[in-house]
């Protein structure tokens, strides 16, 4: 038995998934004719109250064509340190639209509206124009930590004040659902648009959906193309996102509290030095000095389990669909055994 705990993105289709897809009818996306992906675009506006969604690949692209869409060159994009967008993306802000970052330190990944204020650059010729406010919910280098609703509307309230269009890197937004109980509804009324990964804990095989207004998905439909994201009978894997939308969001408190367990076990070690508070499934922890990173994945791997490194001495555990309660309590005891 092989477990991996590298990242919810290993997670395989079930077997009821996988039959919802086979069944699923078909068409031409580009031609905006594909029934399953017309579905799931209308079930995901539905779902932010927003009018409009587009199916794309990953959440990157969906991230990315939002920075396009809401900024031009020389403008800036104003993101936490931690932000997806900043280390995770390949530099794409710059690639795809000539702007810049202004980086805040925020708390595990979360920003404030008086930080967001303070990093607004006055007008100059010789600074760019800052437009853009981008938070990650929940912030996977933050250990999955996740915003209020009230912490969400006071940045709302701050970047229309501002006159800063708000988006939402939603990689794991479901699981920021689950554990606050902040509805969709109440998320999508935040935002100017939100990027909604399905392919990490909902357990879709590929795919993110883009939300906004008609006018700011229609301009999109554009953008995903010349970034060669036009694709043709999507359907087959729209299907499934469908379906990890009307059964896979709730099971996401199982994760949660499987990563709870793991954090509470590892704050007993000493070979650990900290663990970062686990809000969701995510678990970010410090090794002493006297545990190599190196030689703490190999251990694990004698044992049959997958981590990564996330930094100097920091390791990183993600409970997913695939992470079985067997898995749970091999983990916990191969956890257990291991001291300096």
């Amino acid at each position: 038995m092989i477990i991996d705990l590298r990242s919810d993105t290993v997670t395989k289709p079930t077997a009821e998934m996988k039959a919802f897809m086979m069944n699923a009818p078909l068409g031409d996306d580009v031609f905006g004719e594909d029934p399953s992906v017309l579905q799931l675009e209308e079930k995901a506006a539905q779902m932010f109250g927003m009018e409009a969604a587009m199916f794309c690949p990953s959440g990157t692209m969906t991230n990315q064509i939002a920075i396009k869409l809401h900024t031009q060159a020389l403008d800036e994009v104003i993101c936490d340190k931690l932000s997806h967008i900043y280390l995770y993306e390949v530099g794409g802000y710059a690639y795809n639209s000539s702007v810049s970052v202004n980086l805040i330190d925020g708390d595990r990944g979360r920003i404030t509206p008086e930080q967001v204020k303070k990093a607004i650059k006055p007008e100059a010729d010789w600074y760019p124009n800052s437009k853009l406010v981008v938070v990650e919910n929940t912030c996977n280098k933050g250990g999955g930590s996740c915003y209020e609703l009230d912490q969400l509307k006071a940045l709302s309230k701050s970047c229309k004040a501002n006159n800063l269009a708000f988006h939402l890197d939603g990689a794991r937004l479901m699981n920021a659902h689950v554990k606050t109980g902040v509805s969709t509804g109440e998320f999508g009324a935040q935002f100017d648009s939100i990027s909604l990964c399905l392919s990490k804990g909902l357990g879709a095989p590929i795919g993110s959906v883009l939300v906004g207004t008609k006018d700011f998905i229609k301009r999109g439909r554009k953008v995903r193309k010349v970034m060669g994201g036009g694709m043709r009978q999507a359907g087959i894997l729209a299907s499934a996102c469908v379906y990890a939308l009307d059964n896979h969001v709730e099971r996401l408190a199982e994760d949660h509290s499987k990563a709870a367990a793991i954090g509470q076990l590892l704050e007993s070690k000493n070979y650990v030095n900290e663990v970062l508070p686990v809000d969701t499934n995510i678990i970010i922890f410090k090794l002493n000095d006297k545990m190599p990173g190196s030689d703490f994945i190999q251990i694990l791997e004698n044992n049959h389990i997958k981590a990564v490194e996330f930094g100097p001495q920091m390791i990183r555990f993600v409970t997913h669909l695939d992470f079985t309660k067997g898995m749970l309590e091999k983990t916990l005891e191969t956890l257990d055994g291991i001291s300096l």
